[in-house]
């Protein structure tokens, strides 16, 4: 925790100048920022699938625990989409708003569209973008239904200045499903361990899980999709729900987790790029990429 902690506070005056001065380290350090989180707190990551390799993308996945975060952090060039609260955390708010997450109040529906403008100009930008579609966590063991509402920056993407006969918006769909503590497979039991949701504090959460030992996680990246194949955001999200939930249940009834070391991992070498992405196994095949 000491380790992470002076990371973070050496690293925080760059981020500040680089967001400041709008200079292409700030999207790059919170890579390499997650990715040498990853190593100290002792996670291994196995991937399956390939990342879009069309920017922007908007990738959209399950949600477990604070994990989650740096595990997609140190795999995708892009920011978050968080509820409001989280920019309200003590520490973890500002840490957020050096990623340049992007905070959505779930509860006024009166600014759905203001928030989906918004999402849709961060796009029109360039910029990949990370949703937790459920709109929580959960302990691991299922996916929760997805809320549809945020799916609508798909339906306001032309108001960014985009054609709006043209493509829609690049949608990924990305399974997080944690599989293995010091090399034993997580059972229905056993895998709460990792999660962090309903009313768990996060500092008790954050020691205990700092002293679990090496932990696997599985992220498949299903086929991307554009958005416009889609009648609406809510055939959309149902989508997108439908291939996480297989994602999940591959990975629950695999057993062969001592390969994972064998795979990608923070600081390893095989570092993710901008239009392709590293570590590819053969369940989940790549992204069709015709008419894009």
């Amino acid at each position: 925790m000491v380790l992470i902690v002076l990371m973070t506070l050496a690293l925080m005056p760059f981020q500040m100048l680089a967001i400041r001065f709008g200079w292409r380290l700030r999207s790059l350090l919170p890579l390499w920022y997650h990715r040498c989180a990853l190593r100290i707190i002792g996670v291994r990551v196995r991937l399956h699938g390939r990342q879009s390799g069309v920017v922007p993308t908007l990738f959209v996945a399950n949600h477990v625990s604070w994990v989650d975060i740096p595990v997609l952090g140190a795999l995708i060039e892009g920011c978050f989409i968080a509820k409001r609260e989280v920019g309200e955390w003590a520490g973890f708010g500002t840490l957020a708003r050096l990623q340049r997450t992007i905070f959505v109040d779930r509860n006024q529906r009166n600014r759905a569209a203001a928030q989906n403008d918004e999402i849709g100009a961060r796009l029109g930008t360039g910029e990949n973008l990370i949703l937790f579609a459920e709109g929580t966590s959960s302990d691991g063991n299922r996916v929760l239904p997805f809320k549809s509402a945020l799916f609508g920056v798909a339906e306001r993407f032309a108001r960014a200045g985009h054609d709006p006969d043209g493509p829609g918006i690049m949608v990924q769909p990305v399974t997080i499903a944690y599989t293995a503590i010091n090399g034993i497979p997580l059972t229905r039991t056993t895998r709460p361990k990792i999660g962090w949701y309903g009313d768990m504090a996060m500092l008790p959460h954050f020691t205990d899980l700092l002293g679990l030992g090496r932990i696997a996680v599985d992220i498949h990246f299903h086929d991307p999709v554009d958005s416009r194949a889609y009648a609406s955001r809510k055939t959309l999200a149902a989508h997108c729900e439908r291939e996480v939930r297989r994602g999940l249940i591959e990975s629950k009834r695999r057993r062969d987790v001592a390969s994972v070391d064998s795979r990608w991992r923070p600081g390893g070498g095989r570092r993710p790029k901008r239009r392709f992405s590293s570590g590819a196994t053969d369940d989940i095949p790549g992204p069709k990429t015709s008419g894009r």
